[in-house]
């Protein structure tokens, strides 16, 4: 049987972060885990001979040289995304739609065969096509839940919103589906299908995991910034506490990994977490719906904090009854008991999406998947296990710790769709009633409306 092989720009023709299969996959043996760090290579060569040969020489200053262009970009990310934070909620969204599709354009590209692309013209415009179809479905669907009050009471967006996933439908299986199908030709079948199912693949590892990363932002600050920061300081520990400690390796996809920085770094998340937590919790910027895209850190938001965020009484079960002088209950928010859970997934099962793609690496011979972030490689190796993470945080969020209420826009949304228009002024009459019984509208305005509405 004939077989697809992907041959790769190994002259670095486009990819500036590749190497030749040889030693490329050298070099990814030291590389894995959620950052793919390779610190302990650097620092292993600190003591040296005297005299060392000028190509070694040259090896340190080279690495000498990239150290400082890393430490340099990670301080402009780092001053760059707080910046962000503080800015408001819609920079931060601005910064996961550009990974999004930074990363999604990395891992696109080292399945790219430059011959067969030229002869393929529409190979690379489907691609994007499906990228801008699949972001045009799930961002629709998150504005149109989030910001219900809004989008349904414009003139110009209510169709839009009305009939948002069977424009999404056309999009995608009317035009996307059926240009593909089309498009193909005979002698590249096996190629074009297996772009057609790679591209589908990052469409799901990065854009719908992506998708709920936005969804955490809409919900709070909090439920976007604690994942972010519980998976960097277990990458950062597990760097630490293997180098430290680090005797039994734990996978071979990373053989500088050791069982001991695993749990070494679970250790240390879990500490950082509840410190974190209890800073967060009392700025309601960071705890707080997102209701308005304009509000920033100094603004601030309003809303009734969620459960988790307020103290409960808790009775202690190991005390026994005569040991009087210890209290028997603890007040406690119950955040500080949900963010063990959010440490323990970040420790333990967040690097396995490095792992993945450290073994994604292996199998087309790269070292990075690309140079978007100098010194770092490519924006998908910094972010290969933020993906999964964002994914669970969302999910464990909708799961355990969501309340679910009746809304302004899900009122609108149901007196919209679900009733006729005299019903709807109906509904109107009755709350403006309502509202000069409670002293909150003046009665000529009543009156007014009635006078109005009888018109109609």
């Amino acid at each position: 049987m004939a077989r697809v092989k992907f041959n790769h720009n190994r002259n670095g023709n486009g990819h500036k972060g590749r190497r030749s299969s040889q030693s490329s996959s050298d070099i990814s043996e030291h590389r894995g885990g959620c950052n793919g760090d390779n610190r302990h290579d650097d620092s292993s060569n600190i003591l040296s001979h005297v005299q060392e040969p000028p190509n070694e020489i040259s090896e340190r200053e080279k690495k000498k040289r990239n150290f400082i262009t890393r430490a340099i970009w990670t301080f402009v990310m780092i001053a760059f995304f707080f910046g962000a934070m503080f800015m408001g909620h819609i920079y931060i969204i601005i910064i996961v739609t550009a990974v999004q599709i930074i990363s999604f354009k990395e891992v696109i590209a080292i399945s790219n065969v430059p011959s067969r692309a030229r002869s393929l013209r529409f190979t690379k415009t489907l691609n994007w096509y499906f990228l801008g179809s699949t972001m045009y479905f799930l961002y629709g669907e998150s504005v149109i839940y989030y910001f219900k009050h809004i989008v349904l009471v414009d003139k110009v967006l209510l169709p839009f919103a009305t009939h948002h996933r069977f424009i999404s439908f056309m999009l995608y299986h009317v035009i996307g589906f059926v240009f593909f199908v089309g498009s193909l030709q005979k002698g590249h079948y096996k190629f074009q299908f297996t772009q057609f199912a790679w591209t589908h693949m990052a469409l799901y590892l990065i854009v719908v995991q992506a998708h709920f990363i936005m969804n955490n932002i809409f919900e709070g600050m909090i439920w976007f910034f604690l994942p972010v920061s519980l998976v960097i300081t277990n990458d950062i520990f597990a760097y630490l506490c293997g180098i430290t400690f680090g005797r039994t390796p734990l996978i071979k996809l990373s053989p500088k990994k050791t069982v001991e920085g695993f749990i070494g770094a679970w250790i240390f998340t879990i500490i950082f977490g509840i410190g974190l937590t209890n800073i967060m919790m009392r700025y309601k910027y960071f705890i707080c719906p997102v209701n308005d895209l304009g509000a920033n850190f100094w603004t601030g938001l309003e809303c009734t904090p969620n459960p988790v965020f307020v103290k409960q009484t808790y009775h202690l079960p190991f005390i026994p009854p005569t040991w009087t002088h210890l209290p028997m209950t603890i007040r406690v928010e119950p955040m500080q008991f949900h963010i063990w859970v959010f440490a323990t997934f970040a420790s333990l099962i967040a690097p396995f999406g490095g792992f993945f793609a450290s073994g994604l690496k292996r199998t087309f011979h790269i070292k990075d998947f690309g140079d978007s972030i100098p010194g770092h490689g490519g924006m998908t190796d910094r972010m290969d296990c933020q993906f999964i993470m964002g994914f669970f945080s969302f999910m464990y969020y909708q799961s355990f710790i969501a309340v679910y209420k009746t809304s302004v826009g899900g009122v609108i949304e149901m007196a919209i769709t679900g009733l006729t228009s005299e019903e709807q002024m109906e509904v109107v009459k009755g709350l403006s009633k309502h509202l000069v019984n409670q002293g909150k509208i003046a009665s000529p305005i009543l009156d007014f409306l009635t006078e109005q509405l009888k018109r109609r």
